[in-house]
């Protein structure tokens, strides 16, 4: 049989070259271009053809010789198993409470009570500012209303007794009111001169300095930072808008501190960003440590399809025939330690850590070939080595 083939493959070649004199170097040496690309398309076209016929013997061959050289392989039994994906985005640690504190009053700042790294409670005094005698005027201002309300209630009391006029009561009454109204102003402001914590917390950094004159609303005076409560917010591509939930599960990496974490969302936005079509979702992260710190990077994996009872395959095994179908081969036992690579057309689904999902054409309890599984032909007997 092979030596058929080579008398046949002989034969086609030097019918190829036979006939009219139109040898390469003939063709040059006439110097017709026109003539030379022709001569080179044929050639070209003889030399696919000669390609088929070669192939097509050698497959009649392998099938008809007893005596087949069996091509080794690897194999992997399929079971149903639980095939998640993730969407991977960059985050941003954040925490709600992290703030500058700005003064209500304007002066002179005489007193920082705190220092730099140290926790403080919520309502703790923080600084004061010179309240450049408003607290004397505070004490003024009680006194008369004091005075205000004594003469109120005696004047009640005569009007209960209906003696003195009515007009006396109500004036009094008024008087008494406008003046505790003015001393509740004054103690308003007057507490606009102490800066407590909002929250508890760690003071970061004291910005302004003991001496220095703030203004309100306008002088940075410390910053106060709260880090056990801290989250990720991260962007996602509207398309996952149906898939992401409150609860779905999410992997936090903190490449910066070697930290790794499991969550689950929290919120999920209900705003779409115009500029780049995204929406913020928020994941719980903890901070016993304390070494999660605000605007940290932070890669976010959110998992947006779950299959249950998936059939996987590695993906680099996967291949394409001529008509971009994806195909895999099987391994379908003929002996204990041989078999048959058996050609199969897939439908696959979604890729996630060179495993990729089949959604047909595979089923639970196949065999497939991994190893070597670019190197075998449908109906090709291979051995294996697992």
């Amino acid at each position: 049989m092979k030596k058929f083939l080579f008398i046949l493959t002989s034969s086609l070649i030097l019918s190829a070259c036979g006939g009219d004199d139109k040898s390469a170097d003939t063709l040059i040496e006439n110097g017709d271009i026109s003539a030379i690309k022709a001569r080179k398309t044929e050639l070209s076209q003889q030399q696919r053809d000669l390609k088929a016929e070669i192939e097509k013997l050698n497959n009649y061959i392998q099938k008809k010789e007893k005596k087949q050289a069996a091509v080794l392989v690897s194999t992997q039994k399929l079971n149903d198993t639980i095939f998640k994906h993730f969407v991977e985005v960059q985050g941003n640690v954040e925490t709600d409470q992290n703030i500058i504190l700005y003064p209500e009053y304007s002066g002179v700042l005489t007193e920082v009570y705190v220092n730099e790294g140290q926790q403080v409670s919520k309502g703790q005094r923080l600084a004061k500012i010179d309240d450049g005698g408003l607290s004397s005027q505070v004490a003024q201002q009680e006194t008369q209303t004091a005075l205000a309300k004594t003469t109120f209630e005696r004047r009640k009391r005569l009007w209960e007794q209906k003696i003195g006029s009515e007009i006396q009561f109500l004036e009094a009454k008024a008087n008494y009111e406008a003046s505790l109204d003015a001393t509740n102003q004054l103690k308003s402001q007057l507490g606009k001169t102490i800066i407590k914590a909002p929250f508890s917390g760690v003071v970061d950094n004291v910005i302004a300095e003991q001496g220095q004159v703030v203004n309100q609303g306008q002088t940075q005076v410390i910053r106060l930072v709260n880090l056990s409560d801290m989250y990720v917010k991260a962007s996602l591509p509207e398309n996952y808008l149906n898939n992401i939930k409150v609860g779905t599960e999410v992997s936090i990496n903190l490449s910066s501190i070697g930290e790794e974490f499991k969550g689950t969302v929290r919120q999920v936005g209900n705003y779409i960003n115009p500029d780049n079509r995204t929406f913020d979702v928020e994941i719980d992260i903890p901070n016993k440590t304390g070494q999660v710190k605000p605007n940290l990077i932070a890669t976010v994996k959110v998992n947006d399809y779950t299959n249950e009872e998936a059939i996987t395959i590695p993906e680099n095994i996967l291949q394409e025939n001529s008509e971009g179908e994806a195909i895999a081969y099987l391994y379908d036992v003929k002996t204990d330690s041989t078999g048959t690579a058996s050609r199969v057309i897939l439908e696959i689904g979604l890729n996630y850590g060179n495993q990729i999902e089949v959604k047909s054409g595979l089923k639970d309890g196949d065999i497939v070939i991994i190893e070597g599984a670019k190197s075998v032909r449908d109906g090709q007997l291979v051995t294996t080595k697992n």
